[in-house]
């Protein structure tokens, strides 16, 4: 194999690995092992592990900014439920992978590593701004954005430890989330207000922000 295709084959056996494992348990002998070559070779291509699984942490870290595009055509909450399902397709799939990734440890403290973090953490905030329409957010729709990755993250977490509830579910209901914390943030400021207008006005009636809306009022009655 030339290096790049070498490089790239390394990194794919790593994610490989650490889809099933804490990339802290895997060593740099079994990924040699898994690709077919001697450990002293995987080290001419990559100095070490950390150096092996912030390539791959990159390659990942693109797979899952990717995850949060979507055209914007159609009602925003069917458009946010797309993105959960492809979210959670690769939490399902990189599971110990992206619990190590996201809880920090030896593997993923460089600055290197915390840096792609944010890279997808920008991109989907970039992203869900896009399909809003907005290029200059006020401060208070920031928050409730930020706030909601950071919610799919940790929801994410959890349902990964044990998958106690059904992944559809948490997906309906992290698109409720989203529309709630805009709610939320409406009832404070006008500005916020007529935005949450915007999200809702082409919303259909079996879409999912007036299913949260149905059951709010039943939940009320």
């Amino acid at each position: 194999m030339g290096v790049d295709e070498r490089r790239q084959q390394l990194i794919g056996v790593a994610l490989e690995l650490f889809s099933r494992r804490s990339p802290d348990e895997v060593s740099i002998d079994e990924i040699a092992s898994a690709a077919g070559i001697s450990r002293p070779l995987v080290y001419h291509y990559f100095p070490g592990k950390l150096s092996l699984y912030e390539a791959a942490l990159k390659r990942a870290s693109e797979d899952l900014a990717g995850r949060f595009e979507e055209p914007q055509e159609g009602p925003l909450g069917s458009r946010l439920l797309r993105v959960m399902r492809r979210f959670f397709d690769f939490v399902d799939d990189h599971g110990p992978g992206f619990s190590a990734l996201m809880r920090g440890g030896p593997a993923v403290g460089s600055t290197a590593t915390n840096a792609l973090i944010d890279s997808v953490r920008q991109a989907a905030y970039v992203q869900i701004l896009s399909h809003l329409r907005v290029t200059d957010p006020p401060a208070r729709l920031e928050l409730v954005v930020r706030s909601w990755i950071s919610l799919a993250e940790s929801t994410a977490l959890i349902w990964l430890d044990g998958r106690r509830i059904p992944r559809a579910e948490l997906e309906v209901q992290l698109v409720h989330d989203f529309a709630a914390l805009a709610a939320v943030s409406a009832a404070q400021d006008a500005e916020m207000g007529a935005l949450l207008r915007e999200m809702l006005k082409d919303e259909p009636a079996d879409g999912p922000f007036n299913d949260l809306v149905v059951r709010l009022i039943s939940l009320a009655s």
